[in-house]
């Protein structure tokens, strides 16, 4: 059995998280919790039959050694968090956003293995059926070379929604909306049209109380020459996820908001009909990530694939606080935004 912990006992944990692993329970077996709050660790563990609570993740990677820890925490605990448990030997699966710079990742990817222990991120878009059918499609050729793509993000949160202290500053979410909502669009848009090149943006604060933007804009090209646009917003009422790619011989959109299902997707092709329907959700990723680990390869959404989505944000920010275009060639060690995604600037 796989040996699983959970840090952090929020919501997402006992909504996602917790239904993912029983759905595993055939290899995966939870042996601990753990949170900063000791009631509220107990209370968790007790409430979903875990055997062990704790306080401080030394304390638990010390004593129950466990194989694959889940990272629910907010996003400026994660990198700490990541490194010791890949220092401790632990496999690591990291709710979204990994880090809050590429200088962070890298940090990360040396505390890893060469064969192990890996970290990955949650991007459970990239995994449901309607996915794989439309890159499965583009590997046979099928719907010519890809030419435009859209991807939004547009959501609500009200000003209530940033009373959470971390929310909203650089220093503890590390963004608005392009970090911490439509960087799940943004990673399955990746996924599909592979590695970019350019990407000019703008962001601003339009209505919400933060530090960060509230909404954000940008065009990106790819290396394949497609080109994309890309909308995060947190002002919108009538809220949706929408992605369409436009290839040479089809047309592919799904329309969905925090997951979907094959009936989220339509296409111009004949050929569109995924062979079976699995939701995107952190079941599907899970599932993979398992697989991985009993076959000691690197994860889905790991390395320099969950890179690259680093990168489309940092140079989304670079280019949006600096008013001028941002190559991916350009973000290096070198840049202010290799080590803050706001490069030390203010919008």
């Amino acid at each position: 059995m796989i040996r699983v912990a959970i840090v952090g006992s929020g919501g997402i944990a006992g909504a996602c998280h917790i239904p993912a692993l029983r759905g595993e329970s055939r290899r995966a077996r939870i042996v601990a919790a753990v949170d900063v709050d000791e009631d509220r660790a107990k209370a968790f563990a007790a409430e979903h039959d875990i055997p062990a609570a704790y306080t401080s993740l030394t304390d638990m990677l010390d004593k129950e050694r466990p194989d694959l820890v889940h990272i629910c925490t907010p996003p400026f605990t994660h990198t700490a968090q990541v490194v010791e448990c890949l220092e401790a030997g632990a496999w690591v699966w990291c709710e979204k956003p990994l880090c809050l710079s590429l200088a962070e990742f890298d940090a990360i990817a040396a505390a890893e293995g060469a064969a192990g222990p890996y970290s990955s991120v949650v991007f459970q878009h990239r995994f449901g059926s309607g996915a794989h059918h439309l890159r499965s499609l583009m590997a046979e050729g099928v719907l010519g070379r890809p030419l435009v793509a859209l991807c939004e993000t547009t959501w609500y949160r009200p000003p209530a929604y940033y009373e959470v202290p971390w929310r909203g500053t650089w220093a503890s979410e590390g963004g608005g909306p392009t970090m911490g909502h439509g960087i799940h669009q943004m990673d399955m848009m990746l996924s599909i049209l592979g590695e970019w090149e350019e990407i000019r943006a703008m962001a601003g604060r339009l209505d919400r109380d933060v530090e960060t933007e509230d909404v954000s804009m940008a065009m990106v090209r790819f290396s394949s020459g497609a080109m994309a646009s890309v909308v995060n917003s947190v002002l919108s009422p009538r809220e949706q996820s929408y992605l369409r790619f436009d290839f040479a011989q089809a047309t592919v959109e799904l329309r969905h908001l925090y997951g979907y299902a094959n009936a989220d997707w339509s296409s111009t092709s004949q050929a569109w009909n995924p062979p079976q329907d699995v939701p995107s959700s952190h079941a599907a990723q899970l599932g993979e990530l398992l697989d991985a680990f009993e076959r000691g390869e690197r994860p889905p959404v790991s390395g320099v694939e969950a890179r690259r989505t680093m990168e489309l944000v940092t140079g989304l920010y670079a280019s949006a606080l600096t008013g001028a275009p941002v190559l991916r060639a350009e973000l290096t060690p070198g840049s202010p935004f290799y080590h803050r995604l706001n490069g030390g600037l203010s919008l």
